[in-house]
């Protein structure tokens, strides 16, 4: 217990302050529009900056990670974030909050990979899936944190003060988990042509594409509806108004915590009774799709529907734990940081592209409601696709 707790808190405050600090825009996106001018496009652009420095940073990270240790990287770059943080809070052009928002993109690429290389060097593959789900918990009461509550607060603290508070927790974030001691075994010194050869070794593996595609657009697409687009759906598509918009966001945050809850605590019991992590993904991901189907649809009991889909699509975190089992523990950064990557250019590419094929079907002379489910059935289409690429 005291490992766990020494180990574990740590980088789950880490990981929480990730998941925060990233869906953030979501819910200020009336203030900024209002406060600077930004339009659709902006916004899609602007959120997505994040994504784009972040998915940069994995394939580094993965070196930095199996060479330095987790608790060295996430503390240095967390300083990264604080400063980023800080230009937020200060920026008056577009120009400004995109580079702010890529440096907290930097700040925060490790807080994910750091806890599952921490997990893995402290405890082991046999607990990675439960440790994974676990870290993820963490993550989605950050995500519930930037719902209906960041919408009370920027009423209170405006936007800018919100930042300011993000550039504080950022700095005392990176002073706890600096303060973890080191893994039993000592951090390994591979040369870095070694390091760089083995990272060749993972990415060229089959099981590693096998999960890399719907990785990409399964939780890339996931984490671009989370991140900004599901607020601004619910606001054109279904006309609620954007406390009653960012509730729904609550409620998929809650159906994702519910889901992470029960892969933690029950993925054992689901193993005893024939459903492998593999069946479960497989399985809770195509359920994703008919829910998904049914949102786009319009189909009524949408609360409901939005609950659901983030129970589903929680079964998606499973894909990190499977890719790490197949690599040695000395290949662990560099296996999830090289899926990270393509998750987060998965997010990028739907984030950005979202809001411009918004903008270009309304040039073209559709309603916002029809261009929103246009786009929206776009992305369902690739995501139909890689399914089958997974299953098949």
């Amino acid at each position: 217990m005291n490992r766990w707790l020494r180990i574990f808190l740590p980088f789950a405050l880490g990981y929480w302050f990730s998941y925060f600090v990233r869906n953030v825009n979501a819910v200020i996106v009336p203030e900024l529009s209002r406060d600077l001018g930004i339009t659709v496009s902006d916004l899609g652009f602007l959120t997505s900056v994040f994504l784009l420095t972040f998915s940069i940073a994995q394939l580094p990270l993965g070196l930095l990670l199996d060479r330095f240790g987790a608790r060295r990287v996430e503390a240095a770059l967390l300083l990264v974030a604080a400063g980023g943080c800080s230009l937020f809070a200060l920026g008056t052009t577009l120009l400004q909050l995109a580079i702010a928002r890529a440096l907290i993109g930097i700040g925060v690429a490790a807080c994910l990979m750091a806890a599952f290389k921490a997990f893995s060097d402290w405890f082991g593959h046999e607990r990675q899936a439960v440790l994974n789900a676990s870290i993820m918990l963490a993550g989605v009461v950050g995500g519930l944190a930037a719902t209906s509550p960041l919408a009370a607060a920027v009423t209170l603290f405006g936007w800018r003060g919100i930042f300011i508070v993000l550039a504080v927790l950022a700095l005392l974030t990176a002073a706890i988990i600096f303060s973890i001691p080191d893994p039993p075994h000592a951090v390994a010194k591979t040369p870095l042509r070694q390091q760089v050869a083995e990272l060749h070794v993972v990415v060229a593996s089959r099981m590693f594409w096998r999960y890399a595609l719907p990785a990409g657009t399964f939780i890339g697409g996931f984490v671009a509806l989370q991140g900004l687009w599901a607020v601004p759906w619910l606001m054109q598509f279904s006309g609620l108004s954007r406390n009653a918009a960012a509730h729904h966001l609550l409620l998929m945050s809650l159906g994702l915590l519910l889901g992470y809850f029960l892969i933690a605590t029950r993925l054992g019991w689901a193993a005893r009774h024939g459903l492998s992590a593999d069946r479960l993904l497989c399985v809770g991901l195509g359920f994703g799709l008919c829910i998904t189907l049914l949102i786009i649809l319009g189909v009524d009991f949408r609360a409901s529907l939005w609950f659901t889909l983030g129970l589903a699509f929680s079964v998606a975190n499973l894909m990190y734990s499977q890719v790490q089992a197949h690599f040695d523990r000395a290949l662990a950064g560099r296996a999830n940081t090289a899926l990270n990557l393509m998750v987060f250019v998965g997010a990028f590419g739907f984030q950005w592209s979202f809001g411009a094929a918004v903008e270009v079907l309304q040039a073209a002379g559709h309603t916002a409601p029809i261009a929103y489910q246009i786009t929206f059935a776009a992305m369902l289409t690739l995501q139909a696709a890689s399914w089958l690429w997974l299953v098949l």
